[in-house]
């Protein structure tokens, strides 16, 4: 089949753009905006494949979009394309808001629009045609008691403007499959971590902080409570649920990984003491480094998946352990210190970002 995939040049985005052109015989096409956090870098191995096609546009133009559904005639929409850093909605709402739902909304149109010319076709593809959204565990807002899992029927009580704008999308996906009859399916998953991981986030900006012997920043006391998701056992759950999942439901995707922030802090700096011995000047070891900051404005507690459906209906389980994907995440920024080098000086778009 065909897939569209929306932001194949981010983190998760690329996995799955990996994926698929090394695993399988699907066509993919990459839409991508190319944002700070869309790197055409991080699928460099698969860029010259005959299956692969990309196309620059942003999703908000609906004109482009509806060219790009008519040109590549896709299967399966795959739609990865958000503004996810939280601090970063924080800052500025504004783009989160734009993106998110603005984006998704001309997104479900265009789709719209192609499957009815489907279906007044009376063309077989339409029997195939799915979207699928992919969504975040930070709609359900965060869990009070050790014990409780997010499962597919959480309420929705997002706590941050990327959350929210997140549930809001979600929302659309599915009023348009009950309201206009458009094939969806959502999925929700955990913190992902893996190689090409913007620098920004908690894992790869501990690492990198770590090799330069800079501070690394924890929240409050870093007793927040994550669960951890290795991105190529992300990327294979979301081919999954978008080929065999049942049209009209919700999966949870989730690592069975749960850690408190300063564990993870901890864990990486215990790798590096092993795998990069010779630590930078001054630094007698990496978790001295540690240092605890102000906590962020409405920062939730815990977050903790239930994957049993997605396990129960698709046979799906995580391949990696923490401890196994952990390893794998340092050992890879150790070895490809040109991609990080180059997104940290901002050179992989032409400009500086300013991240160090």
């Amino acid at each position: 089949m065909k897939f569209l995939i929306t932001g194949g040049a981010g983190f998760i985005g690329s996995a799955v753009v990996r994926h698929l052109i090394k695993n399988t015989s699907h066509e993919v096409v990459n839409i991508d905006k190319l944002t700070y956090a869309g790197n055409l870098e991080s699928l460099a191995e698969i860029e010259d494949y005959n299956r692969y096609s990309f196309v620059r546009a942003d999703i908000c133009d609906m004109d482009t979009v509806s060219e790009v559904f008519e040109r590549y005639r896709p299967n399966i929409v795959m739609h990865l394309a958000a503004e996810s850093h939280v601090d970063r909605s924080i800052d500025g709402p504004a783009d989160f808001i734009k993106t998110n739902i603005v984006g998704t909304y001309q997104l479900l149109e265009a789709a719209r629009i192609y499957y009815n010319k489907l279906q007044k076709n009376n063309l077989k593809k339409k029997d195939r045609f799915r979207f699928h959204h992919v969504s975040t565990d930070e709609v359900y807002g965060d869990l009070e008691g050790p014990e409780e899992l997010f499962t597919e029927a959480t309420s929705y009580t997002p706590s941050s403007p990327y959350s929210a704008s997140k549930a809001s999308s979600d929302h659309l996906v599915r009023a348009w499959q009950r309201t206009f009859g458009l094939p969806t399916l959502v999925t929700n998953c955990s913190n992902n971590y893996g190689p090409y991981h913007f620098p920004e986030k908690l894992i790869p900006l501990t690492i990198l902080n770590a090799l330069a012997g800079k501070a690394l920043p924890v929240y409050g006391d870093g007793k927040q409570v994550r669960d951890w998701l290795f991105v190529e056992d992300h990327a294979r759950a979301l081919v999954e649920v978008a080929t065999k999942g049942a049209i009209g439901e919700t999966y949870n995707i989730g690592g069975h990984n749960e850690k408190k922030n300063i564990e993870v802090v901890r864990s990486i700096c215990n790798l590096l003491e092993e795998l990069a011995p010779e630590k930078p000047g001054g630094v007698k070891k990496y978790q001295d480094l540690i240092s605890y900051v102000d906590d962020r404005p409405g920062h939730d507690f815990r977050y903790a998946i239930d994957a049993s459906k997605i396990q129960k209906e698709l046979g799906w389980i995580p391949r990696e352990t923490f401890d196994s994907g952990l390893r794998k995440t340092v050992e890879w920024y150790l070895h490809n210190s040109n991609w990080w080098k180059r997104v940290r000086d901002g050179s992989y778009r032409g400009e500086r970002l300013g991240l160090m």
